[in-house]
């Protein structure tokens, strides 16, 4: 196979099912952790690497290394492998999805941007999302009507701190999740609402509805709930790690235990909340985002934006939601006919909440 963002969180629990399944990678793609990409260059000796940044090739133990977006884009073309692991974090993923399911390959998804920016141009024949949440419904999906589709929200680091103090929460707080440890953007999105915006439009495209929601569950252990016309509801329960979508996604079907089983008496108890707009201000455009999905691409890029500059300490938490408010209703009739269009409006958004 072939793994995108080798040295993140997806990427690091898709190796751990390489190894445990025997299965070979004949691509590594990482961003800038040299340090573990070479330990995993060790441990699977692949034919060829892929970096983000020319300065570190010298860094990297392997005699096939290129860097930056065209050399993704050729190392799809170029392998033999049947299966890309599409693990990179944001707009930059897009590309190398629809270069996967042009060659032919199967696509495993976490790059939740792909579906956002562009779900109605991407052939979802030979593509399976890796994610807690959309995994969970597909398991639960049965031969019976539904009535709607429920994915769950942590709350991120934020779900239980006084709505005053928002505003002058540090990066070191918002990066602090209470449930697990992930990468900074989406750390930040989990904070926001944002990444649960991006589910529900992932959703949108995976399960062709807009009947969705989400609710906090503040345990992490229920992830999707279906609820059917008959009136009864069905919940998919399991430990949080990202082992057991990522197995289905490369497997196909598993048949042995991948994670512990919850032991419900020992968890005593679940919560759950709703999702208020006066904590995730960004809420108040669910409705109006699942109607119109093309603004996903203004979503995604004044997010980007807005993520890096807080990052930066350029701007306060609360601006995050901000400044993507301030974009949707700028960019609220996006006219999108061909990929070309989603770049262009891309561009034209970041521009917008740069200045």
């Amino acid at each position: 196979m072939i793994v995108l963002g080798s040295t993140g969180s997806i990427g690091v629990n898709t190796l751990n099912i390489a190894k445990k399944f025997n299965l070979s990678v004949e691509v590594l793609v990482a961003g800038t952790n040299i340090k573990l990409l070479n330990e995993q260059i060790k441990e699977f000796s692949p034919k060829k690497v892929v970096i983000a940044n020319a300065k570190d090739i010298k860094e990297v133990n392997h005699n096939n290394v290129s860097f930056g977006e065209e050399a993704i884009l050729q190392a799809i073309e170029n392998s033999n492998a049947k299966m890309v692991v599409n693990a990179l974090v944001g707009f930059l993923g897009l590309k190398p999805t629809l270069k996967a399911i042009e060659c032919g390959k199967k696509v495993a998804l976490a790059n939740k941007e792909s579906l956002v920016v562009a779900g109605k141009f991407i052939d979802q024949s030979n593509l399976v999302a890796i994610d807690s949440e959309h995994f969970g419904l597909w398991y639960l999906l049965q031969d019976k009507k539904i009535d709607s589709m429920v994915i769950t929200a942590s709350g991120g680091s934020f779900r239980d701190y006084p709505l005053e103090k928002l505003k002058n929460v540090s990066v070191k707080e918002a990066l602090n999740h209470p449930n697990w440890s992930m990468g900074n953007k989406i750390t930040i999105d989990s904070a926001t609402m944002t990444n649960k915006m991006f589910e529900l439009l992932e959703a949108k495209w995976l399960f062709n509805t807009t009947k969705l929601d989400a609710i906090i569950e503040t345990k992490s252990l229920i992830h999707a709930l279906i609820n059917f016309k008959d009136g009864s509801t069905t919940a998919h329960i399991a430990n949080a790690s990202m082992q057991l979508p990522i197995a289905y996604a490369i497997l196909g079907k598993v048949e042995e235990e991948i994670l512990k089983p919850i032991n419900l008496v020992e968890i005593t108890s679940l919560e759950f909340r709703k999702i208020q707009e006066e904590r995730y201000p960004i809420w108040q455009i669910k409705d109006e985002v699942l109607q119109n999905p093309d603004l996903g691409v203004v979503l995604n890029a004044a997010n980007e934006v807005a993520v890096s500059k807080f990052l930066n300490n350029k701007i306060g938490f609360l601006d995050i939601s901000k400044i993507t408010l301030n974009a949707i209703n700028k960019f609220n009739k996006p006219n999108i006919s061909n990929l070309e269009d989603i770049f262009i409006l891309d561009k034209e958004v970041r521009s917008f909440c740069d200045s």
